[in-house]
């Protein structure tokens, strides 16, 4: 693509980005185990000044972890999970308050969201927590939203608030998602060690060469390498929504990126009809349990006959998991094709595999339905949406 076409796409894209999501990274937030105030405060006023022309800001943010360090004067970040934890149920208090203190000098009004991944599991919950984004909005507040670290462990060990900005992006139905940290973006290798790695400045599909790029770049200050960027964004690419990672520590990066400044690496999301909002729970909100195997017949009748998932297609089942919960569907050569809600648990699959769906009710005893997925509770990944061959490769 020509610099010429990318320049005008990307001041297109900007332009018209009304709701935004930012995840800060804890290598942005970080300055010797203290919190860098200065990148807070400089932060809180680009978005004061970007808010004043008419767009929603939305900021998943890093960094109780280094603020609680810092309060027990502790000079080396401990390696225990419980004792992780608690840095965070200490800190968590002086990242808002920084926060607080930053917006309030342009009298502008934060919130403060702790939530885990679990709390998507559940509808209700999932519902609750968009209505409370929604009506902080409307009354002009900006949420602050940060992983629950007291409680969830996976987001210690794996940099997960990169993986919740994406679902706090799909959830609200943002437009654009900007993940800032401590690089300049996507690279072809480690920039902090190889002088010759080159930028990305544009990706339009999250294939073999993307993932490699991302997997050469590991977590320096967080815990969260590029590869977990890459895999979070390809889940709002595959939905419709654009997204930039670019290096928080520059001043006023946040302005330089609305004004369409070649800042960072801008991915491109799927022009394609996006999921419904409860398909896209079904998706990416929940925690799948397992994964279900299918044959050649099954897989060409969901894909392409849009049917439901039937024990007659199923190969067999990996994983433990209960009716209600969500599966992975993998064709026969073990790749992902979809995921869906279960009307079955994995030993009931078991029993039932490559059965007649009028053969349930002997085998088991009973029959709750004749479908293992149903169409309604079904999401299939296309791989011709951007995004989509990232998503299945990382997931299979």
């Amino acid at each position: 693509m020509e610099d010429r076409h990318k320049d005008r796409l990307r001041s297109e894209i900007l332009s018209s980005a009304k709701r935004v999501v930012i995840k800060v990274g804890s290598g942005v937030l970080t300055a010797q185990n203290d919190l860098n105030t200065e990148i807070i405060e400089d932060l809180a006023k680009d978005i004061c000044e970007l808010k004043s022309e008419g767009r929603e800001f939305i900021i998943v943010s890093s960094g109780a972890i280094a603020a609680g360090l810092k309060k027990l004067g502790l000079k080396k970040r401990p390696q225990s999970i419980s004792q992780l934890q608690a840095l965070a149920a200490i800190g968590q208090g002086t990242l808002i308050m920084s926060y607080e203190e930053a917006f309030e000098r342009f009298k502008q009004k934060v919130s403060q969201i702790l939530i885990t991944r679990d709390d998507f599991n559940s509808r209700l919950r999932y519902l609750n927590a968009r209505n409370t984004i929604f009506t902080l909005l409307t009354w002009g507040v900006i949420p602050i939203i940060n992983e629950n670290d007291t409680v969830a462990v996976d987001e210690i060990r794996f940099g997960d608030n990169d993986t919740l900005s994406a679902m706090i992006a799909n959830m609200v139905k943002a437009q654009l998602l900007i993940n800032l940290t401590d690089i300049d973006g996507l690279f072809d290798r480690d920039p902090r060690r190889d002088p010759d790695a080159r930028l990305i400045d544009y990706v339009d599909d999250i294939n073999r060469n993307i993932l490699q790029y991302a997997s050469n770049i590991p977590g320096f200050l967080g815990s969260g390498g590029m590869h977990a960027k890459i895999k979070a964004i390809g889940r709002v690419m595959i939905s419709g929504i654009h997204a930039i990672i670019a290096n928080g520590k520059k001043r006023n990066i946040l302005k330089r990126l609305f004004r369409g400044e070649p800042e960072g690496t801008l991915f491109l999301g799927s022009q394609q009809k996006g999921f419904s909002g409860r398909k896209h729970w079904i998706a990416f909100g929940r925690i799948p349990k397992g994964k279900i195997f299918v044959d050649s017949g099954a897989e060409r009748a969901i894909l392409k006959g849009f049917k439901s998932l039937l024990p007659s297609g199923v190969q067999g089942v990996k994983g433990k998991f209960y009716r209600g919960d969500t599966a992975f569907i993998l064709n026969n050569v073990e790749k992902v094709i979809g995921v869906g809600i279960v009307n079955y648990d994995s030993k009931e699959i078991e029993k039932i595999k490559g059965l007649r769906s009028d053969e349930i009710d002997r085998v088991l005893g009973y029959k709750s339905e004749d479908e293992i997925i149903h169409r309604d509770n079904m999401v299939i990944f296309n791989e011709k949406d951007r995004g989509a061959s990232g998503i299945c490769q990382l997931i299979g």
